[in-house]
């Protein structure tokens, strides 16, 4: 009588496919990764960084707008939380952008001693003029990776954040969830 027996191994197809085992990852991919972060956030940057020298304004300023436009009247207390930069920095910053009527401060409803900061519709403007390459550059990311790329990207990019930020995006509810629900 002849005796057959079989081992059933399970496969992750994603790992074949993309030639590498995220689980034993050595170096050099590492190093690779690195590589490309830092490429794309010198081509992320590079147009705004440009419109923003015309205003003489730096990537301080950058955030701030666009984390204010993101956020219409987040005071400045959590907006510091989000930069982590200094209360001189962020003041510094803030001021010039007041000054030049890209954003408007007001007191809070509750408690008037805060500060809530909206984006003036100049700030608005200059918001969407900044962000329009990266909103372009992303999509076309996107479009070129597919849709199993991009949830794993986003699930990559929210690795790399601290815990505390990466919980404090999530209950914002600003991940789109995968069909599956999982993150």
């Amino acid at each position: 009588m002849l005796s057959v027996s079989f081992t059933v191994i399970y496969v992750n197809m994603t790992d074949i496919k993309s030639g590498v085992n995220p689980l034993f990852l050595r170096d050099e991919e590492l190093r690779q990764g690195m590589e490309l972060v830092f490429y794309a956030y010198r081509d992320f940057t590079a147009e705004p960084d440009a419109i923003l020298a015309e205003y003489g304004f730096g990537r301080a300023h950058h955030r701030v707008i666009y984390f204010v436009g993101r956020n219409p009247g987040i005071t400045v207390s959590k907006l510091l939380n989000i930069l982590q930069i200094t209360k001189q920095s962020l003041s510094r910053v803030l001021s010039q952008l007041v000054k030049e009527e890209f954003i408007i401060q007001r007191p809070g409803t509750h408690d008037r001693r805060q500060r809530l900061l909206e984006l003036t519709e100049k700030g608005s403007t200059l918001e969407k003029q900044l962000s329009q390459n990266q909103r372009n550059r992303i999509a076309r990311a996107y479009r070129d990776a597919g849709a199993e790329a991009v949830e794993g990207y986003r699930k990559v990019i929210l690795g790399m954040i601290n815990e505390k930020d990466r919980k404090n995006f999530l209950e914002r509810g600003n991940f789109l969830l995968s069909k599956t629900g999982d993150q």
